[in-house]
């Protein structure tokens, strides 16, 4: 018989001990604690960014004077910290030039998932891989990093295939504070080369 999911496991208490607004908070910290994403940052964009944990993470990793901008088709209801903005809006249907933090960034971030329906929900996920690959160019400067979730499945291999084409260094990795009987891993990537196309 299978074990009952645990919905309120160690992280989902620690996040509201910690103030943190959802468990995917540490995540993050595990990401940059590891491949020291956020060191130096100065200018970074969250896609998919609600409900805002990262965007906290961001900020304590970050320091004053950091510029932080978070898109999400659903509003971030918490208030953030000074150096903070939030968007609505549709990652690949955005004007990104008149973005409110202008690119490029230091570090691309996107914890976006689909809904999940049991089914397809691994084609759905590369898919929104795809989008963050496409705009990655406009958004990133030469020498930034980007982090963002996939679902591992049939298309994993072909998305980091295709994060390889944009940067030097290319990672999966799945931290601790996944839950185990999910198929989220994350690519992190370094090193965006110059002068690339999606």
């Amino acid at each position: 018989m299978p074990r009952p999911r645990r919905v309120q496991d160690t992280y989902f208490h620690r996040a509201k001990a910690e103030g943190f607004l959802a468990r995917s908070a540490f995540k993050l910290i595990e990401i940059d604690e590891k491949f020291h994403i956020l060191n130096g940052a100065r200018r970074i964009i969250d896609l998919g960014c609600a409900p805002g944990s990262w965007l906290q993470v961001v900020t304590q990793r970050t320091g004053p004077g950091a510029r932080i901008l978070g898109i999400d088709l659903k509003r971030v209801e918490h208030a953030m910290p000074p150096g903070v903005t939030t968007l609505v809006g549709d990652v690949t249907r955005l004007d990104l030039c008149s973005l409110p933090v202008e690119p490029p960034f230091d570090v691309v971030l996107s914890d976006m998932a689909p809904n999940t329906s049991g089914s397809g929900d691994d084609l759905v996920s590369a898919s929104l891989c795809r989008d963050v690959l496409a705009v990655t160019p406009i958004l990133l400067r030469p020498g930034g990093s980007l982090v963002m979730k996939i679902l591992e499945g049939g298309e994993t291999p072909g998305v980091v295939q295709e994060t390889r084409a944009l940067f030097t260094a290319v990672k999966l990795f799945k931290p601790q504070s996944s839950r185990e009987v999910s198929r989220e891993t994350f690519i992190v990537a370094k090193g965006m080369k110059a002068g690339v196309r999606a």
